[in-house]
């Protein structure tokens, strides 16, 4: 029995309803972590200080900061207040999501499909939980998308696709990527256009250029973008059949390095099912409609352009850019080839058997979803932690690695009690130079190992176990210091231990 179109907008709207509670599921069970931190604390800033504070960190353009700091301004800085934000744009951008679908003549059981897929993905769940630009990237790219589309089709929405682009680009430097696929899309599929889209891309870049050139003269009295990429690897195969994983992966997302990459049971066999849809529409390339290869083409640039620009930049440019959060802009336009692959299917039992396999296995990691444990991650500790400082003991804290620095000063930003120490280049000890402390930040100051004479103080740290002989206990009992007993808290194989230290 075939449905009416009234009943497929209810089965829309209730998969629309359990994409909005999958991204509000276990929202705030884990703290801010120390990116999120830094959005908050740049987001705090004074109106003269947050584009300057912004653009020392070299990395990313201010709008989003802009929005998160109105965001606080309406409802404060409550874990899940803060949280909500990005929540709130991943959900907004349904709205795109839909119209798109729709200006690409997907049928309603194929918009549903799409959704669904959409929906699951663990990726999206993540980025849409954390308080980063990601989910503002991923609206504007969409509203971007479907305007282009629609500009495309009917000639129409070209203005507010032009100011859309500029809130892309100000939101995060891969929003390029989606203008330039544009314009690359006008040039294969719509030449007669490209004045009018070369317009579009030039007032873009004349409105981006007085941020771009803040960025350079900020660069050159700081430390490069090594500092903040330089840990990120130049793709290969490995890695680019991760990010296909990460495409396909529903429910599951790899939270810290000690996880799998990806529940390669599930993973694997979706993206077998994928890529059998793609083999079934090529082999049928010739008896498909004008308008199916242009949405394909159309499609296919928005998914491989991007891509194969962020793969030749991260082995030509000193650093990598190369990452699935940065990537993804292509999300939504190969979860609509998809189903655009299944819907142009003839074959009715081979169509409904490859979307049943999809399911099934978006069932089976909907259950492993439930039975897994949230996991506990150890830079919550530092918060945690805080909360057993005591000033009449101490009133210093003296860490050693600048991801737990940042996290002990902004658990206790709002205090005048305490002041939070780095202590480095001590022997034995290791940090991860990916986290450093912001650019024209003071909240935070450094110290040297023997310069340090207080009476009282406390350390805190991370290691596999409690070691009196290793540093950086060592280094403080030879200088005659009392180490007493420590606060413990375990995630993830490491502990976190405070400790108060006397004389």
């Amino acid at each position: 029995m075939t449905l009416s179109e009234k009943s497929w907008k209810i089965i829309l709207v209730a998969i629309g309803l359990i994409y909005v509670l999958l991204r509000f599921w276990d929202l705030t069970d884990s703290c801010l972590w120390f990116d999120e931190i830094f959005s908050v604390h740049a987001a705090t800033h004074s109106w003269n200080d947050l584009f300057g504070f912004v653009a020392q960190d070299l990395i990313h353009p201010p709008f989003f900061y802009v929005l998160l700091k109105l965001w606080i301004a309406v409802g404060g800085e409550s874990l899940f207040w803060l949280r909500a934000f990005p929540v709130f744009f991943s959900c907004l951008a349904l709205i795109p999501f839909y119209r798109l679908c729709r200006r690409l003549k997907l049928s309603y059981p194929s918009i549903a499909v799409a959704l669904l897929i959409f929906a699951v993905n663990g990726c999206l769940i993540k980025y849409a939980q954390e308080v980063r630009m990601y989910s503002v990237l991923l609206c504007l790219s969409l509203f971007s998308m479907w305007l282009f589309v629609r500009y495309l089709d009917l000639g129409k929405s070209f203005w507010i696709l032009t100011v859309v682009n500029i809130f892309l680009v100000h939101t995060h430097y891969f929003g390029w990527f989606v203008v330039l696929s544009e314009v690359a899309a006008i040039c294969v599929l719509q030449r007669i256009k490209i004045g009018q889209i070369l317009i579009m891309f030039g007032i873009n870049l004349a409105v981006f250029a007085p941020w771009a050139w803040t960025v350079f003269r900020v660069s050159e009295t700081n430390s490069g973008l090594a500092q903040n990429i330089g840990w990120m690897a130049k793709p290969n195969l490995v890695s680019i059949f991760q990010f296909a994983f990460d495409l396909v992966e529903p429910f599951y997302f790899q939270a810290s390095s000690i996880d799998w990459q990806s529940n390669y049971l599930i993973s694997v066999p979706i993206l077998l099912v994928i890529v059998a849809l793609q083999i079934i529409f090529i082999t049928n390339w010739k008896s498909k409609d004008e308008t199916a290869k242009r949405d394909f083409i159309l499609l296919l640039i928005f998914i491989k352009l991007p891509c194969l620009l962020a793969f030749v930049a991260s082995w030509i440019l000193p650093q990598s850019i190369w990452g699935t959060r940065h990537l993804i802009i292509v999300f939504a336009p190969l979860t609509i080839l998809i189903t655009f692959f299944i819907e142009t299917i003839e074959i009715k039992t081979l169509k409904i058997a490859l979307v049943s396999a999809i399911m099934v296995f978006i069932g089976i990691a909907f259950v492993l979803k439930i039975v897994k444990p949230q996991p506990k991650f150890i830079w919550c500790a530092w918060e945690n932690l805080a909360q057993n400082l005591d000033k009449n003991q101490a009133n210093k804290i003296y860490v050693f690695e600048d991801l737990s620095a940042y996290h002990f000063w902004f658990a206790l930003r709002e205090s005048d009690n305490f002041k939070v120490l780095t202590v480095k280049n001590i022997d034995g000890l290791k940090e991860d130079t990916a986290y450093f402390l912001p650019r024209g930040f003071d909240g935070v100051q450094s110290a040297k190992i023997e310069e340090i004479t207080d009476n009282k103080f406390y350390i805190a740290f991370q290691a596999k176990d409690w070691q009196e002989k290793e540093p950086p206990l060592r280094n403080f009992a030879v200088k005659g210091y009392k180490i007493n007993e420590p606060k413990i808290i375990e995630a993830q194989g490491i502990k976190a231990f405070l400790v108060l230290v006397e004389k």
